[in-house]
This record gives C-alpha cells, structure tokens and sequence, in this order.
C-alpha cells in the first residue's frame, strides 16, 4: 500500500498515529474526495476484487468506486497505517419490497480503538460523515443525519438513519470477519443482473463543502442536496453528461476512451 499517494488522493497531509481523531478525518477527506459511481458497470469494464487494481484505478487514475472498491481500499489503508480493522458483510434494506438484501450485499469496515468499536463506511453513497460508535440503542448524530445501531439478533445488528419521526433501516451486519474473495459473487450480481439497482442506472455522488452538501448525477439528472432541500437540473445529452462529470467529479470519460 503506496500511503502517501492514497492520503494526497484524498487531500490528508497530517499526522498518521491511528487515533479515533485520524480514523474520523480520514473517513471524512475520503467522502469528500472520492466520488461513489458505478460508471464502470455502464461502460462494460470488469470490476475485479483485487486491491491492486482498485488502487490503480481510484488513487492513479483519480476514479471513485462502490462499496466493494472503496471500503476493500480504505481497509487497506486503515491497517497498512496500524489500525486494528477488519471487513464485515452486510445486507442493504430496500425500502420497495421491505426486505434486506443477501448476505456479502455489502461490504463494510469495523475499527477497533481501545474498549471501542466503530462502523466505517465510506462505500454507500449517503451515509453517515463520521464512523459510528457500535452502542446500541444511542442516537448519533452528524451532518448528514441521526443515526442508530440496535441489535437485531444475537448475530447481527441493523443501523437506522432517522427520517423525521420514524428510523429507517438502511443495513444489517455481523460482526464477523470476511475476506475480500467472499464478495467476488455479490460483486459480480452487482454488476451484471438486471435485478441489482447498479445495472438499472448510473450513478455518481459525492460530499462538498465539509459534509453540507451532496452532488449526484443520476443517469440523466443533475442534484444538489443540502438542508434546504434538493435541486434537480435535467441533463440534455451525452455531450453535456462527459461535461459535468469531468465539473464535479474530474473524472474525464474522453478520456478513457468511453463514450456512454
């Protein structure tokens, strides 16, 4: 693992002691630097778990990724630097048929800090800013919303964002250790079925002005989300897509030799 090349990708230029104060940084400058996009899966190019490649392709190439690209990353970078961190899986709530997802649906990071275990996620598009103390039942709050983690089983434990009065589960994980291998099926039903929501349309988002606002083009709509509210701009055409990804994300589809 290349550190320094990863933290300049993710504009993180101070100290790198593992510490909950570095661990919340880190998360937070790789949110705001990295877009989530399933932009690989529209132009047919092969996602593969192997974490060469993805650094290749998010820190040299200046790419974002999904969950199995950025959190397998992050990971590495969290123990290349001494943290104590390991994968877990979890199973995403759809909100449509009111039912979780299967098991490796998504991949997911747990840190360990003295007496302390912390959720990590920077691979689900809206989350929470800051990682997550694993106490249940306590409301955490942060700039993107209130969050809480309740225990669902004796196996597992589901993590809910509020939505005005109510809590909406937004996945359920085990703590359980998993290699990077045990996603490659999920990885490639997330890539290839018209069931998965990643075939359905494409995507890219990412967190600007210190966590208060989110910019997300989503297949042919430009968003701006803060606390007022969101504004959709309609995308005119193909031409006017390469544009604003390269605006907001710099991500040049030109030049990579793809035309959407």
């Amino acid at each position: 693992m290349q550190i320094e090349k990863y933290l300049e990708r993710i504009k993180y230029d101070g100290p790198a002691t593992a510490c909950f104060e570095l661990l919340e940084q880190l998360q937070q400058q790789h949110l705001l630097h990295i877009p989530f996009e399933n932009l690989d899966i529209h132009w047919k190019i092969p996602i593969e778990l192997n974490t060469d490649k993805i650094f290749d392709k998010i820190v040299n190439n200046r790419r974002g990724g999904f969950c199995y690209e950025l959190n397998s990353l992050f990971h590495a970078l969290l123990v290349s630097i001494g943290f104590e961190a390991k994968m877990i899986s979890a199973r995403v709530y759809n909100s449509s048929t009111k039912e979780f997802g299967r098991e490796y649906d998504h991949l997911a990071i747990i840190v360990r800090l003295e007496e302390n275990e912390y959720l990590v996620d920077v691979g689900f598009g809206e989350f929470s800013f800051s990682p997550l103390r694993l106490v249940p039942d306590e409301i955490q709050r942060d700039k993107r919303g209130k969050f809480r983690i309740t225990n669902q089983n004796k196996e597992a434990l589901l993590v809910s964002k509020a939505s005005g009065d109510e809590w909406m589960p937004e996945y359920v994980f085990s703590l359980r250790e998993r290699r990077l291998s045990e996603f490659e099926e999920m990885c490639r039903y997330h890539q290839f079925s018209p069931e998965s929501h990643f075939t359905s349309k494409r995507v890219c988002s990412v967190l600007t002005n210190s966590g208060n606002r989110r910019i997300t083009i989503s297949d042919n709509k430009l968003k701006f989300t803060d606390i007022n509210g969101t504004k959709e701009i309609e995308i005119s055409d193909e031409t006017e897509f390469d544009q604003l990804l390269w605006k907001y994300f710099e991500i040049k589809t030109k030049l990579l030799g793809h035309s959407l």
